[in-house]
């Protein structure tokens, strides 16, 4: 008998790691995908073994001959990048696999192969396999995918059809061939986006909206968490069963309890796991041979205690999504659904949401107590609350992707540790982020304080986890590792202004900007009028507002009149609007219709000093019909002293926030109306530059030893995509740069600044996330505090901006096509007059280590 090549014979070829990624079937079902090891062979043997004769047939393109074990065995050694095998697995075994084999003669070529389990033939796991085949390819310089397929194999075909790949077939006949291009076109994007949107609301509904629950830890004693959780969903009004397991109880919090998972009357769709850290691996595998769809792992022990449980924990996300289950945690709070379909309380947390529109994302366990308890004292109604824990497989980008089509849900918080898969969460938030606000609050490097995070610090801890410790460092997203010592903080803001996403640097500010957006219109402006009765608290209102981005011009000709004649010779009809301590409700109605009616205002804060005599309510009800009376404007206030006023500013669904301080108003004005002026400008495109030679680009750097790359080869490499390197004579404007670095999380940042003293001592430098689009080229240039100096407000007549922006987004498609640029600047670029262009008079760029060895970048 032949036996297996030795891996030693095969170089001991290096395990792309990088390569293993949960994934996603079409019906959303979960399942694993990833390199084949040769420890896989027995699994192999059974796999093909398992497969019919048609399938079989469709293999083999034709009689079907079935292999010698040992020559199957042989499939499971392979090198990784002239050959390359992945399988997506089904528990134990291999429910599909698909094989490239490079082809000697013409190296940018490969033969593919597909074979899926017959079972499974339905589920698309075709469209899965080619998605991450596809991607592996292009890393390792494929550039055509050659594929055979039997004509009558409809499936097979209709997977390359519909890929969205660009796809060359041969003429009809007994066998086609296709020749599928793996650079990844707009249309495939847009499909396997469709296909992943689709797969993964499927898979969370067992999470979100399940039909019954089970609680594996469940305890007799109140105030344990297995207790509180069974408590709550059963509080809550769950009308699914609820399942209490504990093989030492009869009943807890009233409900029948049951000795295991297998002895319940029905599978349930989802399982709350709150055992002792040891235990959790055979309770999740108990649940996915009970056919439990998916599991919330509440228990610590795992990736904050170090390596040994971090390496626990993503072999329980593997083991899950191999199961065919999703997995929320480990060291989390648990799911709260408020909608009429779900009514899912399945927490321990003592405070539960009242009903509402918002829906929140959290990393960390301890921290979801506390805004909880925070959201029901600000009157603040939750859609939804999901602590993810450690994330290593149920994601913030899955939740966005839910949320994105509940009809319950219009704002979306996201508290943001650490990420995973940025560039899926620019993607699926810049798709939402038009139709519904996200939040997030992300500390960077100076981490801001507020009310709720001294709150947070004071919180208990669950299970021997202090609050606020133990989450840092984590996989923020099942399908990429986080650098434990986190992004950047310019690429933090560069990812979410480009997608669109509101950042605050503190809790507090992430709530007080919720409070404004669940209850009021983002303003079309940011014009802003002040109406106070107490001149103090105002100049503090226009400073903050100043100071967030906003304008208090002054009011109309129109408007000053109708405030006069309202208001009497003593009030001051400014902007701000002063109408003294001694106005009354019926006044604080009239300015605040005025201001509102006036085609120069886009929102209001009205301010309230309580007077001797004051009467709140009756001013507060003033405020809430001239709120209703014009709805498109937003309307906010601040009852400076005014103790339990957020209660008199809530008529049935009619809110207007109140805030302790005008500020926290100002403050949450400016979030609202910048995320209103990115809804409105047009979406940017990333366009088709003329002159880019990426053959002759990718050649150069084959030819490239890792570390820097020569003058001569740098501008070769730069002219390769429409840049030309050439010496001159400063022009009038300032010089600037432009460099590529690589984030440990984000890939690669561009930076792009003015040189002296604007980027050295100011810090006056911009950055953005590739790939840039011409809108994020153009916002990039035009954010600089020195951009008068470009465009001609100052100093002269400017320079050319349109060859700048265009020179920015090629440097953006360079390093998206050459993974292997590790690090890249231009300095100095002499910015020249308009029509003139710009001149790139020196480069450097250096080449990493790592995409030497075949492998993704």
């Amino acid at each position: 008998m032949t036996t297996p090549p030795d891996p030693a014979d095969l170089g001991q070829p290096a395990y792309p790691d990088d390569l293993e990624q949960p994934g996603l079937v079409r019906t959303g079902r979960s399942t694993f995908v990833r390199p084949i090891r040769p420890e896989d062979a027995d699994r192999l043997v059974a796999f093909v073994g398992g497969l019919s004769r048609a399938t079989l047939a469709y293999r083999s393109l034709g009689p079907v001959i079935r292999a010698r074990d040992d020559v199957i065995r042989r499939g499971a050694y392979v090198d990784y990048l002239n050959e390359l095998a992945l399988v997506a697995l089904a528990g134990d075994e291999i429910a599909g696999l698909v094989r490239y084999v490079r082809d000697t003669e013409d190296p940018d070529h490969a033969e593919v192969t597909f074979t899926i389990r017959d079972d499974d033939q339905s589920e698309g796991f075709g469209r899965l396999l080619l998605e991450h085949i596809a991607a592996a390819a292009r890393a390792r310089g494929i550039r055509v995918l050659k594929a055979d397929v039997l004509a009558d194999n409809t499936r097979m075909i209709n997977v390359f059809l519909g890929s969205g790949y660009r796809v060359e077939s041969g003429p009809p006949g007994q066998i086609v061939h296709f020749d599928i291009a793996v650079d990844p076109q707009a249309q495939a994007v847009a499909r396997a986006e469709r296909r992943e949107h689709t797969a993964v609301r499927r898979s969370l509904r067992p999470l979100l909206e399940p039909r019954s629950v089970a609680v594996i830890g469940a305890n007799r004693r109140p105030l344990t968490i297995g207790h509180e959780i069974v408590a709550n969903l059963l509080r809550g009004g769950f009308r699914g069963s609820v399942f209490p397991v504990n093989p030492r109880a009869g009943q807890v919090a009233g409900a029948r309890a049951y000795p295991s998972v297998r002895e319940l009357p029905e599978p349930p769709d989802l399982a709350l796991i709150a055992v002792r850290a040891e235990a959790v691996p055979d309770v999740v595998r108990e649940c996915a041979e009970a056919g439990v769809k998916a599991v919330v792992v509440v228990s610590t022990g795992f990736g904050e205690t170090g390596a040994a449980g971090r390496s626990t924990e993503l072999e329980l996300a593997r083991y899950a999504r191999a199961s065919g289950m999703r997995l929320v945690g480990p060291n989390c709070m648990g799911v709260v659904n408020t909608t009429p379909a779900a009514r899912l309380a399945a927490t321990f947390s003592p405070a539960l949401p009242t009903p509402g529109r918002v829906a929140m994302s959290s990393q960390s366990g301890p921290l979801g107590l506390a805004v909880l308890d925070f959201a029901r004292r600000l009157r603040l109604g939750f859609s939804g609350f999901v602590s993810v824990g450690h994330a290593v497989d149920v994601s913030t980008n899955d939740l966005l992707q839910w949320w994105e089509e509940d009809p319950e849900t219009s704002v979306i918080l996201l508290h943001v540790e650490t990420f995973g898969n940025p560039r899926r969460f620019a993607r699926i938030a810049r798709r939402v982020a038009p139709r519904k606000p996200i939040i997030a609050v992300h500390p960077g490097h100076a981490h801001a304080t507020g009310q709720l995070d001294s709150e947070v610090r004071g919180a208990p801890g669950h299970r021997g986890v202090p609050a606020g410790r133990g989450d840092s460092g984590r996989r923020g997203d099942s399908a990429g590792h986080a650098d434990p010592a986190g992004p950047s903080d310019s690429a933090v803001s560069s990812l979410f202004a480009q997608s669109g996403v509101i950042r605050t640097r503190s809790l507090q500010e992430l709530f007080d900007a919720a409070l404004l957006l669940a209850h009021q219109p983002p303003p079309p402006g940011n014009r802003v009028a002040v109406i106070t009765n107490a001149g103090g608290p105002a100049a503090l209102t226009v400073g903050a507002c100043v100071a967030s981005g906003l304008r208090v011009p002054p009011l109309g000709e129109r408007t000053r009149e109708t405030l006069r004649a309202a208001l009497g010779p003593g009030a001051e009809v400014a902007n701000p609007a002063d109408l003294t301590p001694m106005a009354t409700a019926a006044h604080y109605r009239r300015a605040l219709d005025a201001v509102l009616a006036d085609d120069e205002i886009d929102a209001a804060i009205v301010l309230f000093m309580p007077p001797l005599a004051d009467k709140p309510d009756e001013v507060a009800a003033a405020i809430l019909d001239a709120a209703e009376a014009a709805p498109s404007k937003p309307v906010v206030a601040s009852f400076l002293g005014g103790a339990g006023v957020a209660d008199l500013l809530h008529r049935g669904e009619l809110v207007v926030p109140t805030y302790a301080f005008p500020e926290s108003a100002a403050a949450s004005l400016g979030h609202a109306a910048a995320y209103q002026a990115w809804r409105s400008t047009p979406a940017g495109v990333i366009p088709d530059l003329a002159g880019v030679d990426t053959d002759r680009a990718r050649s150069l750097v084959a030819g490239c030893a890792p570390g820097p790359v020569p003058a001569r080869t740098a501008a070769q490499l730069l002219d390769s995509y429409g840049i030309a390197v050439r010496d001159t004579e400063p022009g009038s404007g300032p010089d600037a740069f432009l460099s590529v670095g690589a984030d440990p999380v984000f890939g690669p940042v561009v930076a792009f600044g003015l040189t002296g003293d604007y980027a050295d001592l100011m810090a006056d430098v911009a950055h953005r996330v590739t790939p840039l689009s011409d809108r994020d080229a153009r916002e990039m240039v035009r954010s600089l505090r020195a951009a008068p100096l470009l465009d001609g407000r100052v100093g002269g007549p400017g320079v050319d901006l349109a060859a700048l922006e265009e020179t920015v987004l090629r440097i953006s498609a360079m390093v998206e096509d050459l993974p292997e640029i590790e690090a890249m600047e231009l300095r100095p670029i002499r910015l020249l007059p308009p029509g003139d262009g710009v001149a790139v008079t020196h480069a450097t760029i250096r080449l990493a280590d790592e995409t030497r060895k075949g492998g993704p970048s």
